[in-house]
C-alpha cells in the first residue's frame, strides 16, 4: 500500500527532490543471503552519495521489492517497481535466473536494469544482439569458466574432469559450457557430466558416479548451499580430489553448511577479496564495517558497486530521463569501484579483474588477481 501511495496527494513535492531507484532482490527464499548482502552494498553507495549532497541537489530513494528467490516474483516485483512505483532505474535481481526473468518488462518500459551479481552472458545479450537496457557490475560466466578451466590446467595440473551443474540454473549451464570448451582446448578430457537440481538434498547418486570416473577435478558451477550440502556428502563419500567453482560459492554459509575440513582443496574464482590490500577495496571494506559491523562479502561489494555505477551516471546524464540514464551507463570509462576500475564493453559488460581463492580450515585465501584481458 505504502508504494502504491507514493505518487499520490503529496508525492509531487517529494519527487521533485528526490531520485526514485528500485531495488528488486532476494530478500527470503533460497538465495536470500545474496541478495541482503548486495542491498547493504547499495544502501552504503547510496547513503554516501546522499551525505555528499545528492544528485544535483536530489536524494536519492532506494524503493525495496522482495522477488522470494524465484523467478515469478521478480517479474512482479519490476513491474510494480516502474508501474506504481515510477522508478527510473532497477538494480538487481541478485541471480542470473530471476534477473532473465525481468528484462522483458525492464526492455519493453524502457526502464535500465543493473544487476550487481547477475553473470549470465543472456541477460545482457540476446541472439547476438546487446539488450539496450540491461547492464550489470559484475563479469560474465563464460570469463568464470575461462579462469577454472585455465586454472585447472595451468595451476593444478588436471588432465581430466567431471561436470556437476545445476540443471535449473542458467548460470550453472552457462559456467559448465565455457569450463568444457577452455578446458578441452587445453588439453583436458571431460570425463562426464552430472546434474543435480536446486533445492535436492541428497546428492549421493550421482556423485557416486562422478567418483567412477575417478577426475583430477570436479568443476562444481552452483549457489552456496547446494555446494556445501555436495562437498560435505563427497567428502564422507571419500572423493578428496579438488572440487572448483565459481562465485556462487562466495558466501560464508557455505561453511556452515558444509563444515571447514570438507572445504579443504576447493578452489573459486570471484570478483572481490577482503584479504586484498587495494587501497579502493581497504577503503569501501573499513565503510562497510563501520555501517555494518561485519566483513563484507562479494556479494556487498558487487551491491556497492552498482550504486557506484548508477551514482556516477546519473550525475553524468544530468536527468532523470531513463533513456539520458542508460546512455550514461553505456559511457562509462575507468570508473574506480570497489573491486577495480571498470569500463563497460560493446555489450554492455565490465571489463574487470578476477580473484581466485582457495578455501583452508574454513578461511578464504586470496590466491591471485588475474588482469581482464584474460
Amino acid at each position: 500500500m505504502a508504494g502504491a501511495l507514493a505518487g499520490c496527494g503529496g508525492g509531487a513535492k517529494q519527487e521533485a527532490n528526490e531520485i526514485k531507484i528500485g531495488g528488486n532482490f532476494e530478500l527470503t527464499g533460497s538465495v536470500a543471503n545474496y541478495g541482503k548482502q548486495a542491498v547493504n552494498g547499495i544502501q552504503l553507495a547510496i547513503k554516501q552519495a546522499n551525505a555528499a549532497g545528492g544528485i544535483n541537489g536530489k536524494q536519492i530513494k532506494l524503493v525495496m521489492a522482495d522477488n522470494k528467490s524465484e523467478a515469478a516474483e521478480a517479474t512482479n516485483a519490476i513491474t510494480k517497481l516502474i508501474t506504481q512505483d515510477k522508478v527510473v532505474t532497477v538494480l538487481g535481481p541478485a541471480t542470473s535466473s530471476n534477473t532473465i526473468a525481468t528484462l522483458q518488462v525492464s526492455q519493453d518500459n524502457k526502464v535500465p536494469l543493473i544487476t550487481p551479481t547477475g553473470t549470465s552472458e543472456k541477460i545482457t545479450v540476446d541472439n547476438g544482439k546487446t539488450r539496450p537496457y540491461a547492464f550489470r557490475s559484475c563479469f560474465i560466466d563464460p570469463l568464470q569458466g575461462t579462469i577454472m578451466a585455465n586454472f585447472a590446467s595451468n595451476t593444478l595440473k588436471a588432465k581430466t574432469a567431471a561436470i556437476y551443474i545445476d540443471s535449473s540454473s542458467d548460470y550453472s549451464k552457462g559456467l559448465a559450457q565455457s569450463f568444457e570448451s577452455v578446458f578441452t582446448k587445453n588439453g583436458g578430457q571431460i570425463l562426464g557430466q552430472e546434474a543435480f537440481l536446486q533445492k535436492d538434498q541428497d546428492f549421493k547418486s550421482t556423485l557416486t558416479k562422478i567418483k567412477a570416473m575417478n577426475p583430477d577435478v570436479v568443476f562444481l558451477p552452483a549457489y552456496y548451499e547446494e555446494v556445501g550440502k555436495i562437498v560435505k556428502q563427497a567428502r564422507e563419500m571419500g572423493m578428496n580430489m579438488p572440487f572448483l567453482g565459481a562465485d556462487g560459492w562466495d558466501d560464508a554459509k557455505v561453511v556452515e553448511i558444509a563444515g571447514a575440513a570438507p572445504l579443504n582443496n576447493t578452489y573459486f574464482c570471484s570478483h572481490f577479496s577482503s584479504q586484498d590490500t587495494d587501497p579502493n577495496v581497504v577503503k569501501f571494506r573499513e565503510a562497510y564495517k563501520q555501517e555494518y559491523n561485519q566483513e563484507p562479502g562479494v556479494f556487498a561489494a558487487l551491491g556497492y558497486d552498482a550504486g557506484l555505477f548508477l551514482i556516477d551516471a546519473l550525475k553524468r546524464a544530468n536527468s532523470t530521463d531513463p533513456a539520458k540514464i542508460r546512455d550514461a551507463l553505456e559511457q562509462t570509462k575507468n570508473l574506480q569501484l570497489s573491486t577495480g576500475m571498470m569500463t563497460v564493453d560493446a555489450n554492455h559488460n565490465p571489463i574487470k579483474s578476477v580473484v581466485v581463492l582457495e578455501m583452508k580450515d574454513g578461511k578464504q585465501v586470496f590466491k591471485e588477481k588475474i588482469a581482464p584481458q584474460l
